[in-house]
């Protein structure tokens, strides 16, 4: 008896000091400490001077815990954290130049030791006299007897400037990568470019689709009254663009009066053009330099990687990229327990947005990403751009089309 009271004893220690771990083997099992470590981040960036306020994001890949810390005034700090895969994100204010300017970056590393020092070049923030995406509705709706209802999506770009600006030429794409997944492709490097996997291109010789401050267009998976095939869809049919479409399984009806977007580039049948319904992609809005064009694109753009898959191989595929000095505007698109990464340089988007909460959640349908207001000019909206969507974007937003497509005066 005083033997197995002993043991029990032992057992109940063993239990309060260790994380009992289960095994391969039902004969034998493991017992792992936590072990803790130091990471040390320390900030630099061409020519800046000062570092006024970053925030800081780092998450354990494996465990999706997250630890968050705002410094001023200081070009280094240290965390405790426990040993793991850690992804990191910074977005702030810093002086460069003479000027206070927005900077972020992205890193990622490995805390496996006591001590491990990691140095972050931060980039100065792209902002662009141009487009803006103010809102992406990429959930779709269910229908009156909870169908799928897989149409009457759309990109809403939006001018945010005081001038004319011209829709002509503009690029939209979409990831080749997924937020929710991290292939560790090779090569890949976000502040040189863009991976994609579909492309569109609106059509127009340059001035042919000028778009007032202020006021946005429309761009929908197909410009058609969704409403008249069921309630909870959409009016679209006098939106600027249209995705086209062959797909006879679609079965969707093409608007003569509304000009189609030429998909130059897709990995989809069809050629299509399609949007994750869960969002886990990124999209970003470009245009041409002097010089490019979609021929210059196709022959010189191409994108080769490997990476390491799960039978232990390696997977060689192509795709093509955009550069980032071509981008004008991202946005990052996730779910708070999948997230593990941006695909966007933090000079374009350093943070996400979302539309649920969990993976396939069923609330989201119906809703969308919107850019928040942040004023007004002349009875017109001004939207907050900090090249940040955390900050920047609602998440689970009423779609702003939900009652038609209606311009501000």
């Amino acid at each position: 008896m005083k033997k197995r009271v002993l043991l029990l004893s032992l057992v109940a220690i063993m239990t309060t000091t260790f994380t009992v771990t289960s095994c391969s083997s039902d004969d034998d099992f493991g017992a792992t400490a936590t072990q803790n470590g130091v990471l040390t981040l320390n900030f630099s960036g061409e020519n800046i001077t000062s570092y006024q306020t970053l925030d800081i994001e780092i998450k354990e890949v494996n465990t999706g815990a997250i630890t968050k810390k705002t410094i001023q005034n200081t070009s280094a700090f240290s965390f405790p954290l426990p040993y793991g895969s850690y992804k990191i994100s910074v977005n702030g204010i810093v002086i460069a130049s003479n000027e206070e300017l927005q900077a972020g970056a992205s890193a990622q590393t490995d805390l496996t030791s006591p001590v491990t020092n990691l140095t972050i070049p931060l980039i100065i923030k792209r902002f662009h006299d141009d487009f803006i995406i103010e809102e992406v509705f990429f959930t779709g709706v269910k229908t009156t007897d909870n169908k799928n209802y897989n149409s009457s999506r759309y990109f809403k770009l939006t001018n945010n400037t005081n001038k004319i600006l011209y829709a002509d030429r503009l690029i939209l794409a979409q990831s080749e990568f997924l937020t929710t997944d991290d292939k560790n492709p090779t090569p890949y490097n976000t502040n040189l470019a863009f991976p994609v996997k579909g492309v569109m291109v609106l059509p127009g010789a340059g001035t042919d689709y000028p778009i007032k401050p202020g006021d946005f267009l429309v761009i929908a998976d197909n410009a058609i009254n969704h409403k008249q095939n069921t309630s909870t869809a959409y009016d679209l049919h006098n939106a600027n663009f249209e995705f086209p479409s062959t797909n006879p399984t679609l079965g969707q009806v093409d608007n003569p009066d509304v000009p189609n977007v030429k998909v130059i580039y897709s990995q989809m049948t069809y050629n299509m053009f399609f949007l994750h319904n869960r969002g886990f992609e990124s999209y970003v809005i470009a245009r041409f330099p002097v010089g490019e064009n979609e021929t210059t694109f196709l022959t010189g753009r191409k994108y080769d990687y490997t990476y390491l898959n799960s039978a232990g191989g390696i997977t060689s595929k192509s795709a093509y990229s955009i550069p980032n000095s071509w981008i004008i505007d991202g946005v990052n698109n996730s779910i708070p327990t999948k997230f593990i990464h941006t695909l966007t340089s933090a000079s374009i988007d350093g943070g996400w947005t979302s539309v649920g909460t969990i993976d396939n959640d069923a609330a989201r349908y119906g809703k969308s990403v919107r850019r928040k207001v942040s004023g007004t000019e002349n009875g017109k909206n001004i939207y907050m751009d900090t090249n940040n969507s955390s900050n920047d974007f609602v998440k689970d937003s009423e779609p702003s089309l939900k009652n038609g497509i209606v311009h501000p005066q």
